[in-house]
Protein backbone atom coordinates (compact mmCIF):
# COMPACT_ATOMS: atom_id res chain seq x y z
CA UNK A 1 0.00 0.00 0.00
CA UNK A 2 3.27 2.51 0.18
CA UNK A 3 1.97 5.29 -2.90
CA UNK A 4 4.69 5.70 -5.36
CA UNK A 5 7.00 8.62 -5.21
CA UNK A 6 5.90 10.57 -7.95
CA UNK A 7 2.23 10.07 -7.80
CA UNK A 8 1.42 13.04 -5.73
CA UNK A 9 3.64 15.92 -5.59
CA UNK A 10 3.85 19.71 -5.25
CA UNK A 11 1.15 21.58 -3.16
CA UNK A 12 -0.58 18.28 -3.62
CA UNK A 13 0.92 17.20 -1.24
CA UNK A 14 -0.60 19.55 1.73
CA UNK A 15 -3.73 17.68 1.55
CA UNK A 16 -1.86 14.67 2.78
CA UNK A 17 -0.53 16.45 6.10
CA UNK A 18 -4.11 17.65 6.92
CA UNK A 19 -5.16 13.77 6.51
CA UNK A 20 -2.47 12.40 8.45
CA UNK A 21 -3.05 15.29 11.10
CA UNK A 22 -6.61 13.72 11.08
CA UNK A 23 -5.87 10.39 11.62
CA UNK A 24 -3.07 11.07 13.91
CA UNK A 25 -5.29 12.24 15.88
CA UNK A 26 -8.33 9.48 15.76
CA UNK A 27 -5.24 7.18 16.48
CA UNK A 28 -4.69 9.07 19.72
CA UNK A 29 -8.46 8.70 20.39
CA UNK A 30 -8.08 5.06 20.33
CA UNK A 31 -4.96 4.75 22.17
CA UNK A 32 -6.94 7.09 25.11
CA UNK A 33 -9.62 4.28 24.87
CA UNK A 34 -6.79 1.58 24.99
CA UNK A 35 -5.59 3.40 28.48
CA UNK A 36 -8.86 4.32 30.15
CA UNK A 37 -10.84 0.90 29.20
CA UNK A 38 -8.04 -1.42 28.38
CA UNK A 39 -5.33 -2.15 31.07
CA UNK A 40 -4.07 1.60 31.33
CA UNK A 41 -0.56 2.49 30.63
CA UNK A 42 0.38 -1.24 31.63
CA UNK A 43 -1.54 -2.50 28.64
CA UNK A 44 -0.65 0.13 26.47
CA UNK A 45 2.81 0.50 26.40
CA UNK A 46 3.49 -2.88 25.61
CA UNK A 47 1.47 -3.77 23.02
CA UNK A 48 1.74 -0.49 21.63
CA UNK A 49 5.56 -1.54 21.14
CA UNK A 50 5.18 -5.25 20.44
CA UNK A 51 2.59 -3.47 17.11
CA UNK A 52 5.53 -1.65 16.12
CA UNK A 53 7.66 -4.30 16.07
CA UNK A 54 5.56 -6.52 14.14
CA UNK A 55 4.49 -3.79 11.71
CA UNK A 56 8.36 -3.07 10.62
CA UNK A 57 8.65 -6.80 10.17
CA UNK A 58 5.97 -7.14 8.09
CA UNK A 59 6.74 -4.11 5.53
CA UNK A 60 10.84 -5.38 5.83
CA UNK A 61 10.74 -9.11 6.01
CA UNK A 62 7.47 -10.42 4.74
CA UNK A 63 7.28 -10.64 0.64
CA UNK A 64 5.72 -7.35 -1.12
CA UNK A 65 5.76 -6.63 -4.84
CA UNK A 66 4.65 -3.70 -6.59
CA UNK A 67 1.56 -3.68 -8.49
CA UNK A 68 0.43 -0.66 -10.32
CA UNK A 69 0.50 2.35 -8.54
CA UNK A 70 1.60 0.88 -5.37
CA UNK A 71 2.95 -2.40 -3.44
CA UNK A 72 0.77 -4.78 -2.61
CA UNK A 73 1.64 -6.10 1.35
CA UNK A 74 0.46 -8.20 3.25
CA UNK A 75 0.20 -5.79 6.63
CA UNK A 76 -2.22 -8.00 9.08
CA UNK A 77 -3.92 -5.03 10.50
CA UNK A 78 -6.80 -7.33 11.36
CA UNK A 79 -4.95 -9.37 13.04
CA UNK A 80 -2.76 -6.58 14.62
CA UNK A 81 -6.60 -5.33 15.98
CA UNK A 82 -7.67 -8.51 17.71
CA UNK A 83 -4.72 -9.20 19.39
CA UNK A 84 -3.79 -5.53 20.50
CA UNK A 85 -6.91 -3.74 20.57
CA UNK A 86 -7.58 -0.71 18.20
CA UNK A 87 -5.25 1.83 20.13
CA UNK A 88 -1.55 0.26 19.99
CA UNK A 89 -2.38 -1.38 16.70
CA UNK A 90 -2.77 2.26 15.31
CA UNK A 91 0.00 3.40 16.95
CA UNK A 92 2.30 -0.17 16.25
CA UNK A 93 1.21 1.09 12.26
CA UNK A 94 2.06 4.90 12.49
CA UNK A 95 5.68 3.95 14.48
CA UNK A 96 6.51 0.70 12.16
CA UNK A 97 5.68 2.73 9.37
CA UNK A 98 7.70 5.70 10.07
CA UNK A 99 10.37 3.22 11.56
CA UNK A 100 10.64 1.37 8.25
CA UNK A 101 11.28 4.40 6.23
CA UNK A 102 13.66 6.38 8.28
CA UNK A 103 15.84 2.99 8.64
CA UNK A 104 15.44 1.31 4.77
CA UNK A 105 13.10 3.75 2.68
CA UNK A 106 13.68 7.55 3.31
CA UNK A 107 12.63 8.21 -0.14
CA UNK A 108 8.99 7.26 1.09
CA UNK A 109 8.70 9.62 3.66
CA UNK A 110 7.06 12.37 1.47
CA UNK A 111 4.40 10.14 1.35
CA UNK A 112 4.11 9.63 5.12
CA UNK A 113 1.17 11.51 5.32
CA UNK A 114 -0.29 9.42 2.78
CA UNK A 115 0.67 6.19 3.75
CA UNK A 116 0.00 6.79 7.49
CA UNK A 117 -3.73 7.90 6.49
CA UNK A 118 -3.85 4.95 3.93
CA UNK A 119 -3.55 2.17 7.31
CA UNK A 120 -5.30 4.32 9.97
CA UNK A 121 -7.93 5.27 8.78
CA UNK A 122 -9.47 1.66 7.72
CA UNK A 123 -8.14 0.38 11.27
CA UNK A 124 -10.52 3.15 12.96
CA UNK A 125 -13.48 1.56 9.98
CA UNK A 126 -13.29 -2.07 11.83
CA UNK A 127 -12.91 -0.99 15.22
CA UNK A 128 -16.44 1.07 14.37
CA UNK A 129 -17.18 -2.25 12.40
CA UNK A 130 -16.23 -4.71 15.73
CA UNK A 131 -18.45 -2.74 18.19
CA UNK A 132 -21.42 -3.69 15.75
CA UNK A 133 -20.63 -7.43 13.79
CA UNK A 134 -19.26 -8.87 17.64
CA UNK A 135 -21.89 -9.00 20.06
CA UNK A 136 -20.94 -7.93 24.07
CA UNK A 137 -19.97 -10.89 25.83
CA UNK A 138 -18.06 -12.36 22.65
CA UNK A 139 -14.50 -12.86 22.77
CA UNK A 140 -12.08 -12.39 20.11
CA UNK A 141 -11.10 -16.07 20.24
CA UNK A 142 -14.80 -17.34 19.40
CA UNK A 143 -14.93 -15.33 16.13
CA UNK A 144 -16.27 -16.96 13.09
CA UNK A 145 -14.66 -17.34 10.05
CA UNK A 146 -17.61 -14.91 8.51
CA UNK A 147 -16.65 -12.35 11.40
CA UNK A 148 -13.60 -12.27 10.72
CA UNK A 149 -13.75 -11.91 6.83
CA UNK A 150 -15.57 -9.05 6.97
CA UNK A 151 -12.91 -7.33 9.01
CA UNK A 152 -10.13 -8.35 6.89
CA UNK A 153 -12.72 -7.45 3.78
CA UNK A 154 -13.34 -3.95 5.32
CA UNK A 155 -9.55 -3.25 5.99
CA UNK A 156 -8.51 -3.99 2.93
CA UNK A 157 -11.10 -2.88 0.87
CA UNK A 158 -10.40 0.68 3.10
CA UNK A 159 -6.28 0.39 1.59
CA UNK A 160 -7.48 0.23 -2.13
CA UNK A 161 -9.96 2.55 -2.01
CA UNK A 162 -7.67 5.31 -0.39
CA UNK A 163 -4.88 3.95 -2.39
CA UNK A 164 -7.07 5.01 -5.59
CA UNK A 165 -7.91 8.06 -4.29
CA UNK A 166 -4.36 9.05 -3.78
CA UNK A 167 -3.42 8.39 -7.19
CA UNK A 168 -6.76 9.87 -8.80
CA UNK A 169 -6.04 12.59 -6.78
CA UNK A 170 -1.88 12.91 -7.59
CA UNK A 171 -2.39 12.09 -11.12
CA UNK A 172 -5.91 12.17 -12.72
CA UNK A 173 -7.33 8.87 -14.19
CA UNK A 174 -4.39 8.09 -16.58
CA UNK A 175 -3.46 5.23 -13.66
CA UNK A 176 -7.09 3.50 -13.59
CA UNK A 177 -5.44 0.63 -15.08
CA UNK A 178 -2.52 0.70 -12.52
CA UNK A 179 -4.97 1.22 -9.91
CA UNK A 180 -7.08 -1.70 -11.09
CA UNK A 181 -4.84 -3.99 -11.33
CA UNK A 182 -3.18 -2.98 -7.67
CA UNK A 183 -7.01 -3.70 -6.22
CA UNK A 184 -7.33 -6.89 -7.85
CA UNK A 185 -3.62 -7.90 -6.68
CA UNK A 186 -4.34 -6.34 -3.20
CA UNK A 187 -7.71 -7.91 -2.27
CA UNK A 188 -6.47 -11.11 -3.31
CA UNK A 189 -5.01 -10.73 0.58
CA UNK A 190 -8.34 -11.60 1.74
CA UNK A 191 -7.95 -15.06 1.34
CA UNK A 192 -5.62 -15.06 3.06
CA UNK A 193 -6.12 -13.48 5.86
CA UNK A 194 -9.07 -13.99 7.76
CA UNK A 195 -7.14 -18.09 8.10
CA UNK A 196 -4.15 -15.78 10.12
CA UNK A 197 -6.64 -14.34 12.08
CA UNK A 198 -8.07 -17.50 13.20
CA UNK A 199 -5.29 -19.45 13.23
CA UNK A 200 -4.07 -17.02 15.87
CA UNK A 201 -6.98 -16.90 17.49
CA UNK A 202 -6.96 -20.39 18.16
CA UNK A 203 -3.91 -20.67 19.43
CA UNK A 204 -4.71 -18.09 21.34
CA UNK A 205 -7.37 -20.08 23.00
CA UNK A 206 -5.29 -23.02 24.09
CA UNK A 207 -2.89 -20.55 25.34
CA UNK A 208 -5.17 -19.64 28.76
CA UNK A 209 -2.57 -18.07 30.74
CA UNK A 210 -2.81 -15.40 27.89
CA UNK A 211 -5.62 -14.06 29.69
CA UNK A 212 -3.59 -12.76 32.68
CA UNK A 213 -0.85 -10.46 30.90
CA UNK A 214 -0.77 -7.19 29.90
CA UNK A 215 0.36 -8.03 26.39
CA UNK A 216 -3.04 -8.36 24.72
CA UNK A 217 -6.28 -6.67 24.68
CA UNK A 218 -8.74 -8.15 27.54
CA UNK A 219 -11.29 -9.03 24.79
CA UNK A 220 -8.80 -11.55 23.51
CA UNK A 221 -9.97 -14.20 25.80
CA UNK A 222 -12.20 -12.08 27.93
CA UNK A 223 -15.71 -11.05 27.43
CA UNK A 224 -16.41 -7.46 27.26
Amino acid sequence: MHIEPGVVTGAKLMLSYATAAGALGIAARMAWQTISRDGGLIGMVPRSLLATLLVFGFFQVLPHHPVGVSEVHLILGSTLFLLFGAGPTAIGLAAGLLLQGLLFAPFDLPQYGMNVTTLLIPLWGIHVLAGRIIARGTRYTELTYTQALKLSTAYQGGIVAWVAFWAVYGQGLEHVASIASFGVAYMSVILVEPLIDLGVLATAKRLHRLSATPLFTRRLLNPA
